[in-house]
């Protein structure tokens, strides 16, 4: 029979962590008084008489080479072999219905998007008997609010005032098993990434699980009042507020380079 596909969405935390899913489809299973043969209950098929149950007619062509064999499908049988006296009542003779029905679905954790599954039987029932197609279900991945994938792991744009990047400061985070707090140290550079273990997507090989990489950003204010100005004013002077990058401070393109290795 015919392959059924649908697509089906998940959100994040349904991919990080697997999920059971009931979909509705409509289907062509076979038809139950008949058990998709097509014939009449109590009714057996024939062989077909034009094909003697081959499934195809043969047609002699003689030739300057000599006689040439030509087969084609039976025109009599569609190439079954076998024809009904008495065709069933219910669906008349096609062997299957249209049947609305809900499949359960068991997702796996770490599927990505575009992926495809497959169930194997649960796509459309042949005409008059034979072997069901499958059921192939394409993964639609929808955007998380906050977070974003990345392979197995989670990227997280944290924006912090420049006085908590200074002085240090403990925020919540949004990870896809609820807010965890994390802790901000005094001195924070900008582009700084913090790890939280295993608040990542489970491996779909089994594999582990990945990491949340927060990203910390520190913002700058574009307007401040007289007052505030004043006392940036102050801070500038100060030999704590100039830039001093130490011998151990990697750069930028080190960072990068450290962090895909």
């Amino acid at each position: 029979g015919s392959n059924l596909r649908i697509k089906l969405k998940l959100d994040l935390e349904e991919v990080a962590n697997g999920v059971e899913k009931k979909i509705k489809v409509k289907r062509y299973v076979a038809c139950p008084p008949c058990s998709g043969t097509g014939a009449k209950n109590g009714t057996e098929l024939k062989t077909c008489a034009t094909c003697q149950g081959s499934g195809q007619t043969k047609r002699v062509v003689n030739t300057m080479l000599g006689q040439m064999v030509s087969a084609s499908t039976c025109p009599t049988c569609n190439g079954e072999g076998k024809t009904i006296s008495a065709t069933c009542d219910v669906c008349k003779g096609d062997g299957r219905q249209l049947n609305e029905e809900v499949i359960p679905i068991n997702i796996p954790a770490g599927v990505a998007n575009d992926m495809q599954l497959s169930m194997n039987g649960k796509g459309n029932f042949p005409e008059r008997g034979g072997v069901p197609g499958d059921l192939l279900i394409q993964i639609e991945e929808e955007p998380h609010e906050f977070l974003k994938r990345d392979g197995n792991n989670i990227m997280f744009e944290q924006y912090i005032s420049f006085m908590d990047a200074a002085l240090g400061a403990s925020l919540e985070v949004p990870t896809i098993e609820g807010k965890v707090k994390i802790k901000v140290e005094p001195g924070t550079q900008p582009g700084k990434i913090l790890r939280l273990r295993g608040k990542g997507i489970k491996d779909l090989n089994g594999y582990g699980r990945g990491d949340q990489l927060i990203h910390l950003n520190v913002w700058t204010p574009k307007n401040v009042s007289n007052q505030e100005r004043e006392i940036l004013e102050k801070l500038r002077d100060s030999d704590n507020f100039t830039p001093h990058p130490g011998k151990n401070e990697k750069g930028f393109f080190e960072k990068v380079k450290e962090y895909f290795q």
